[in-house]
């Protein structure tokens, strides 16, 4: 009976692209699968007994409670305008460098990253803010959709992101199952802050090879990214005490949140806290911050909050029906019996997520897939760190890759009718080619992800 529950897969994915809401099309197509299997008698209706401690092991989930605290502190941060501020000052410091505007974005995309964790807000906001203006000042179209796309993505591997929350959970899960099916009953553990440790020097990579990306554009093509000077509503050049003061309070709040994280001084949820308390107070340091917008954060906090805990409780009846039908033994046969061992298994899964990246988001993938593979892989002797930054950044780079990325689609509800949507894509192919680079260096040298966990956390 295991191929009804890959037939299962394919009926919610199906279901999924119909555009029939997420949550409810997992677990829907869970009860009618478990329904029919147990008129015909070949599921057991004892396994959905175990749903309810499912959700109640969700409510009572700690880590999780980060959740709609880093949404807070992003959605906070976001409708207090700092990142136009920042990206004011910024632009304005490299404002005679051929191609600084084009830096200056990914950098704020960096800085919006860290603060806010969230794709969607980062690339939707980077696009109003940024594009009318590189536009105006002579960027390429091409040059300034894909550098908007691609630093708003930086979201999904820059800590404090949500997505490395969620996937810090699952994988913790997923990492004692797989010790507990090899008979390791005092297993090891991986925590979030294993992750946020891990990902920062991919993540601060990526933003380096942007970085040298334009730099070089710049130098071959310098007709794609004019100076900023050479243009006729160009501000003054912003004084280094300007940039520092715009840079202070966020830089603060993301060194109090991850430093506090790695430190070990407080768990992901106290620092998330912390981050939501600092991002409520820079907000109300700026006077455009009234009780309507806060009353308006706490709303789209609580939209977002209730759509993950929803996709997660569907994705619980989902992989529980899913293993009462033994897709788990399954996909762990295919894996384990595919020529060329780990490092094949590894390469199919990452493209699985890849091409699933196309049409589902990474909170259904991470609550749908990753539980189902990443006990194989884990008990393959992946690495829990190595494997989580590699789904992050592969994550990434799928939602960068046209014609579904995610990001795309994003930017594309923001910019002008002037842009097409094919300098959009052809825009961003060069920052997917720096993304798959990236992929291949972090596959080739794992201690990019690994090491500093270990010294901070002696794994």
């Amino acid at each position: 009976m295991e191929w009804i529950a890959i037939a299962m897969f394919g009926a919610a994915v199906i279901v999924l692209l119909a555009g029939f809401p997420v949550a409810f099309s997992l677990g829907g197509i869970a009860l009618i699968f478990a329904g029919l299997g147990i008129v015909i008698g070949v599921f057991d209706a004892a396994f959905l007994g175990t749903m309810p401690n499912r959700v109640f092991g969700i409510m009572s989930n700690e880590t999780l409670m980060a959740v709609p605290l880093f949404v807070f502190m992003g959605v906070t941060l976001e409708r207090a305008q700092i990142a136009e501020n920042l990206l004011d000052n910024m632009s304005s410091l490299f404002g005679r460098l051929r191609g600084g505007l084009g830096i200056s974005v990914t950098l704020v995309g960096m800085l919006l990253a860290a603060s806010t964790g969230i794709v969607g807000a980062t690339v939707v906001t980077m696009g109003l803010l940024s594009l009318p203006t590189m536009l105006r000042r002579g960027y390429d179209p091409k040059v300034a959709t894909g550098t908007i796309c691609a630093s708003g993505t930086l979201g999904q591997i820059i800590p404090p992101s949500i997505i490395l929350v969620l996937l810090g959970d699952v994988l913790s899960s997923a990492y004692s199952q797989a010790q507990l099916d090899q008979g390791i009953f005092s297993p090891d553990t991986v925590s979030v802050g294993d992750l946020f440790a891990g990902a920062l020097i991919p993540g601060l990579g990526l933003v380096m090879l942007y970085i040298l990306y334009l730099i070089g554009l710049a130098i071959v093509k310098p007709s794609t990214m004019p100076a900023a000077h050479e243009a006729a509503d160009a501000a003054q050049p912003a004084s280094l005490v300007q940039v520092l003061a715009a840079l202070l309070a966020p830089l603060l709040l993301i060194l109090a949140v991850l430093g506090s994280i790695i430190g070990g001084l407080a768990t992901p949820t106290e620092a998330a806290a912390v981050g939501a308390v600092g991002a409520l107070v820079l907000a109300l340091a700026k006077r455009q911050f009234s009780l309507a917008r806060l009353i308006e954060v706490m709303r789209s906090t609580v939209r977002v909050s209730s759509m993950v805990f929803l996709i997660l409780i569907g994705a619980s009846i989902f992989s529980l029906v899913f293993r009462g039908y033994g897709g788990d033994h399954l996909v762990q046969q295919l894996l384990e019996n595919m020529p060329g061992g780990v490092i094949a298994a590894m390469f199919i899964v990452m493209l699985l997520m890849f091409l699933l990246g196309f049409v589902l988001d990474f909170i259904e993938i991470t609550f749908v897939v990753v539980p189902i593979v990443g006990p194989i892989l884990l008990a393959m002797g992946i690495d829990p760190v190595w494997l989580g930054i590699m789904i992050a950044i592969n994550l990434q780079t799928s939602f960068l890759t046209p014609p579904f990325g995610f990001a795309l689609f994003y930017l594309r509800g923001v910019a002008p009718d002037s842009v097409a949507t094919s300098d959009i894509y052809r825009g961003v192919m060069p920052f997917v080619a720096i993304q798959i680079v990236a992929l291949a260096l972090l596959a080739v040298w794992p201690e990019l992800a690994t090491w500093l966990p270990e010294v901070v956390y002696g794994r």
